[in-house]
């Protein structure tokens, strides 16, 4: 049997998916807004030219309302705490935004005045670090370690952003800190374009052997090749995670707008749909809502 030709059968028959009377919320766990600004965003290159404009939660709305989303989580884009006070100020506005992952310097040595300033926004879940940028040593500097374990008194949670072949020192990290819940973005990046699976797959595991660790299924269009990907790319990958962590720990998330450099909205929402069409409903409403709520307390 041809898997490929299977699973692009079945994708496409379920493409326009999605059940409109779903019981429970729908929330997507990652997102970006920004008005975008060469110098602020300079992360986006000539490569992303249709990322180079404004993406704020208007833009957003009327796709989320097609898809049957309920809210969001809007997570920082660029690292500034300007930042972490826009997407604050959006959420004043914009009620489809249920909870904040922002910014803030947890390397700075007044971190605890920081995080006490903040925690007069109750929108604010959580906090994270382009860690995907930094040297390979850089979740074991004390500094940050420091800075992190200031996060429980508030029960925020922490954003892991990394590519898999920082996997390593992120299961070291994970292990020093086993009360702070940890959610992995993208599913640690793992390198669909090139079919490298191994090692990402012994990595994930073993991370998800923490229980206080969830994963997010979210990013990885842009880890396959732009545009060019079906859908039996990503079911090796979804195999591992959901193995691995198991439908209570895994969110839906879509990683607009990043995610319109590969594909659209309605794809990946039916992508995991369909993957998922064989599990209960309980399980399909944690991943696509429930965990997402409980972990980030929304």
């Amino acid at each position: 049997m041809n898997l490929k030709k299977y699973y692009d059968a079945a994708f496409e028959e379920d493409f326009n998916g999605g059940d409109p009377d779903q019981a429970v919320a729908v929330i997507d766990s990652h997102v970006h807004f920004w008005k975008y600004d060469k110098k602020t965003y300079d992360w986006i290159d000539k490569s992303m030219k249709t990322l180079q404009q404004d993406y704020l939660p208007e833009h957003l709305s009327l796709v989320a309302k097609r898809n049957n989303v309920d809210g969001v989580v809007a997570v920082q884009a660029t690292q500034t705490e300007m930042e972490t006070h826009f997407l604050v100020e959006l959420a004043k506005t914009h009620p489809i935004i249920k909870g904040v992952v922002g910014w803030i310097d947890l390397q700075a040595d007044n971190i605890r005045e920081r995080l006490q300033y903040f925690s007069q926004y109750p929108i604010i879940k959580g906090y994270r670090h382009v860690v995907q940028g930094e040297p390979i040593d850089f979740l074991a500097r004390p500094n940050f370690r420091r800075g992190v374990a200031a996060l429980q008194a508030y029960n925020y949670k922490y954003d892991i952003l990394i590519f898999h072949h920082q996997l390593q020192p992120a299961i070291d990290f994970v292990r020093a800190f086993p009360d702070q819940p940890f959610v992995i973005d993208h599913c640690a990046k793992p390198d669909i374009r090139h079919k490298n699976i191994d090692e990402w797959k012994r990595q994930i595991k073993e991370i998800a052997g923490f229980p206080n660790v969830c994963c997010k299924l979210s990013g990885l269009f842009t880890e396959a090749n732009w545009k060019e990907w079906s859908a039996a790319d990503f079911y090796p990958y979804l195999d591992v995670v959901f193995e691995a962590f198991g439908p209570n720990r895994l969110l839906f998330g879509s990683d607009w707008p990043v995610m319109l450099l590969s594909g659209i909205y309605i794809q990946w929402k039916s992508l995991l749909e369909k993957y998922m069409e064989n599990f209960s409903a309980e399980d399909r409403e944690k991943v696509f809502g429930l965990n997402a709520i409980q972990f980030y307390n929304l």
